[in-house]
């Protein structure tokens, strides 16, 4: 079954005397990477959250497939910071949300074992978080994330604290081990959105509303160098600026 298209309706949102989103819609293509950028604060990862089901009380929305199936159960989440559990190894930690459901098979350990021999970590399986770098940390995360083989991944800042090659390589890593999920990302980096998004909008304003898309033509990840990708970097930045 393809992964579905996702729309998120009638969000509303408050914190405290702010009223950060109003009747907010998002429509999230399927087997696309959305990505999401705007100034700090102004409620990014609240819608986020919001589709993940993770924004607590006080908020109202609605969400819908187009398959007719449900969200819930259907949607990975990879915060910013890596959130590994420091007792467990790196594999175990792939692996924890199928613990916690207690639904680990026999064979999950081995398949974890393989999803960090992809991103590079072969031979790091056993290793405790804290002998690993904070990019062999987000490797982790990453695989965790895909471990969970989702159709509908939601990643909030995933690479925004590792060094740039680092991030470089993680962004293609994530968009070919991502390639035909349906992906919300939320960035402050105007150029990892254009390396990676199918369509990517600019959230602004309070209450909080979307610009006009941007959709590069070339499929992700792009490279830094083309000259598409210069021409959407300006524009980009004339929304965030404004």
């Amino acid at each position: 079954m393809p992964p579905p298209t996702v729309t998120l309706s009638n969000a509303s949102l408050r914190y405290g005397p702010r009223n950060l989103l109003d009747n907010f819609r998002l429509v999230l293509q399927g087997g696309k990477w959305t990505c999401l950028l705007g100034q700090s604060g102004v409620g990014k990862t609240s819608v986020l959250r919001v589709l993940a089901g993770l924004a607590g009380t006080g908020v109202t929305a609605e969400t819908h497939c187009d398959d007719g199936l449900p969200l819930k159960g259907r949607i990975a989440y990879m915060a910013q910071q890596d959130m590994l559990l420091p007792w467990h190894s790196a594999v175990n930690n792939v692996t924890i949300g199928a613990r916690l459901r207690q639904e680990l098979h026999a064979t999950d350990r081995k398949r974890g074992q393989e999803l960090l021999a992809d991103l590079g970590l072969g031979g790091h399986e056993d290793d405790l978080p804290a002998t690993l770098s904070g990019g062999m940390r987000q490797r982790v995360a990453l695989a965790r994330t895909l471990f969970e083989a989702k159709p509908v991944v939601a990643m909030d800042e995933p690479f925004s604290a590792l060094d740039a090659i680092t991030r470089y390589q993680l962004q293609g890593l994530a968009a070919q081990r991502l390639q035909g999920s349906t992906v919300l990302l939320v960035t402050h980096d105007p150029m990892e959105a254009l390396r990676l998004g199918h369509r990517i909008y600019v959230l602004s304003g309070l209450p909080a509303q979307l610009g006009a898309p941007l959709e590069p033509n070339q499929a992700p990840p792009r490279p830094h160098g083309d000259p598409q990708l210069m021409c959407l970097h300006a524009e980009l930045w004339d929304q965030l600026a404004a």
